[in-house]
């Protein structure tokens, strides 16, 4: 105990101290040394090349394979928190050659754990065929290949095997040395029908909940001809009814994502607030489990990785980190027993989960052997979901025979949606091409506007949640910047078809046409406004001066979020939180009290003052003035009376874009077209005004002439 407590306070103190210890495992600058390590029979090697580069290893004429380092194909944090980086030799039959670490941040290895056992640890996927299921520990399984630990560092050992298999797999299947079915299958997606009540034993039965049952006497078993062969000493008071002191673990495991097995679990509010928590691409499992081993693991740290399960799919590690984890407060199936423990984790986008493959469950067991060495084992769970909760689609097949990438896949399954939206865009174009026709007919034009925002917030932002974010302006950036690859972006074809057409509005138009007509949040907040000038709410007009000064909060708030981009694009996701859309719209105000009170508080906002955000707070309308700016046309006509002294469409422009000269501000302007109503209307214009009165005035005197005439006609 006390070893074990003063190890703990080193581990502690070598973290604060951390960015100072940390060390390259590996500083050689004879790189074709480095490399003839990896591959002892080439005498040449070419490259970097591609992008993610690899480097080609040949032998004369004859190519053996290809050397990269892991850090350009995945990022897995270790237990410091950052990721291993590898130089991996892989040949043209799979095989890795070697493997050798190039740097890491581990300060654990800096508590008499030597730094070879880095080198040791990597050295045993030499041979390892990138189709190998890689099992580190101790204990036969079937289908699986063992590889020794690093004592002590469970951790790093785990976090290394997962960056080998997925860097290794991903440069396989790029230069087509193997070939992956489930690869190209289009993810899974979920059938959900009516919600129907199920019980514990039907949840168990149908196969939605499995088990993984493990006895004392199963482990001691698992650990035979090992280091850690004697049986350790569980704490289990035999005299205690309420325990078995055989039963080492009775663990239940189920995938959350699905209603009929999450919300039956969960509970309603439970289930609820989880969806809420998943952003898109992201699932959820649930772990309950009694016995004398915990599947958290009491040495667990803030900022670690769990070190005792892990899940895996189609070669795929996926591990959990602190903030993957959420406390399972209660489950409400009926006939659902008590458990000791229970948990939610959370897979999260980057590792591909696909719900209708079969993955496994890996839970770890270790065993101390010494002050600073243990040995542990793995047992496997599989779980597969029930046939009747999900559904593949068929993969669509080129003109070639091959297979359709899965963009063109989602395109095609989405046709209706594509359609009703570019018929809706196509309209819209038409009015703003031919808006002076229109503007004279003012009913129409109210008409047609309010039908579109009602569009705009129904179909574009609750139906198909397509409302764009300034997180999208931040992604492409970083894209340009780094790897752009149009796939990324033609995933989800709505999003794209309006970034496109803002694209395109942009250029013609300026800023105006997504603010004014193509924001949900913003049509939202128009439509409210409305109904409050219908009812005579009163209206909050912001003074002049103050007004200009609020508009700069926007570019502030954009300013400050693409700073933070460049150090981290998840941390400025989480700054731009700012934006309401997520909770308002994508969310539908299910979430927690804060955002629904803050986005719901800005909407209230917009009853007494038109569009309150999207004028002074919004980051993504300030992204759109940048590129707005050099738009081709001016179609917003004015006049010389325009502010002198006309201020008719100065004080009816509910988002005061139009200055006190007259002139319209078209990095503020939201296009709704009112003034240019006014422009036409002789009876609001003043000069338009004064020229009717002008005309009715002529006629009238004609017609007075003309009366006089016939007159003098008849007496005579």
């Amino acid at each position: 105990m006390g070893k074990g407590l003063i190890q703990t306070l080193l581990l502690i103190i070598l973290f604060i101290v951390a960015p100072s210890l940390t060390l390259a495992a590996v500083n050689v600058d004879d790189s074709a040394k480095l490399y003839k390590e990896l591959f002892p029979e080439a005498d040449r090697f070419s490259g970097p090349e591609g992008e993610p580069p690899l480097i080609s290893a040949y032998k004369g004429e004859q190519q053996l394979g290809y050397i990269f380092r892991s850090k350009d194909f995945v990022l897995i944090p270790a237990y410091s928190g950052k990721p291993v980086d590898l130089l991996i030799g892989l040949d043209l039959q799979g095989k890795i050659t070697a493997a050798k670490v190039m740097e890491h941040h581990e300060p654990i290895l800096l508590v008499g754990i030597p730094e070879e056992s880095l080198d040791d640890f990597a050295a045993q996927y030499r041979g390892k065929s990138v189709t190998d299921h890689i099992k580190v520990g101790s204990g036969k399984q079937e289908g699986y290949v063992n590889i020794d630990a690093i004592t002590g560092a469970t951790v790093t050992a785990m976090v290394i095997n997962q960056t080998i298999s997925r860097a290794t797999r991903k440069v396989a299947l790029a230069k087509k040395i193997i070939k992956d079915e489930t690869a190209t299958l289009p993810r899974a997606q979920l059938r959900i029908g009516e919600f129907t009540k199920k019980s514990w034993q039907e949840l168990r039965k149908e196969g939605a909940v499995r088990n993984l049952h493990l006895t004392v006497d199963d482990v001691n078993k698992a650990f035979k001809g090992t280091k850690g062969e004697k049986d350790e000493d569980l704490i289990c008071d035999p005299q205690d009814t309420d325990i078995d002191c055989n039963e080492f673990i009775d663990l239940y495991y189920a995938y959350l994502n699905h209603p009929e097995i999450g919300r039956n679990l969960l509970g309603d509010d439970q289930y609820k607030w989880l969806m809420s928590e998943l952003k898109e691409g992201e699932h959820a499992i649930a772990l309950m489990a009694n016995g004398l081993y915990s599947f958290r693991g009491n040495g667990f740290v803030r900022g670690g990785i769990f070190d005792r399960i892990q899940l895996q799919q189609q070669g795929r590690i996926i591990t959990f980190r602190d903030l993957d984890y959420y406390r399972l407060s209660d489950v409400f199936a009926e006939g659902i027993p008590d458990f000791s423990e229970m948990a939610i984790y959370i897979i999260r986008k980057e590792n591909e989960f696909d719900p209708g493959s079969l993955f496994q469950l890996e839970l770890l067991v270790r065993r101390q052997i010494g002050p600073l060495e243990s040995v542990f084992t793995s047992f496997f769970g599989e779980y597969q979901l029930p046939a009747a909760y999900y559904t593949r689609p068929e993969v669509p097949k080129t003109a070639a025979g091959e297979e359709a990438p899965l963009w063109l896949v989602i395109w095609k399954q989405r046709q209706v949606e594509i359609v009703i939206l570019t018929v809706a865009l196509f309209l819209l174009t038409v009015l703003l091409l031919f808006q002076d026709v229109l503007v004279v007919h003012p009913v129409f034009l109210k008409r047609f506007r309010i039908g579109f925002l009602i569009f705009t917030v129904s179909f574009i932002g609750y139906y198909t949640l397509a409302q764009l974010s300034v997180v999208n302006v931040l992604t492409f950036v970083q894209a340009m910047m780094h790897d752009f690859r149009w796939q990324t972006f033609l995933i989800d074809p709505l999003i794209f078809i309006l970034w496109a057409f803002v694209a395109m509005t942009l250029l013609l138009w300026g800023r105006g046409i997504f603010c004014g007509w193509l924001c949900p949040y913003g049509a939202l907040q128009e439509l409210i406004n409305g109904v409050a000038r219908y009812f005579n709410v009163r209206q909050l007009k912001m003074p002049e001066a103050l007004h200009e000064r609020l508009w700069a909060l926007k570019y502030i708030i954009l300013l400050v979020l693409f700073g933070v981009s460049l150090q981290s694009v998840s941390e400025a996701e989480k700054l731009a939180e700012i934006e309401p859309f997520k909770t308002a719209i994508t969310l539908h105000f299910v979430r927690e009290w804060g955002y629904v009170f803050y986005a719901a508080g800005l909407l209230a906002l917009s009853t007494v003052n038109h569009k309150f955000y999207c004028k002074y707070l919004c980051p993504l309308g300030a992204a759109l003035v940048i590129p707005g700016k050099w738009h081709l046309f001016d179609w917003l006509k004015r006049r010389r009376h325009c502010g002198a002294p006309c201020q008719i469409c100065a004080n009816e422009c509910e988002i005061q874009a139009i200055d006190q000269n007259g002139a319209i501000n078209k990095n503020e302007c939201h296009y709704c077209l009112d003034c240019q109503v006014t422009y036409y209307d002789d009876e609001k214009c003043p000069p338009l005004i004064k020229k009717r009165k002008h005309r009715e005035k002529a006629a009238k005197i004609a017609s007075n002439r003309k009366k006089s005439t016939v007159v003098e006609f008849k007496s005579t």
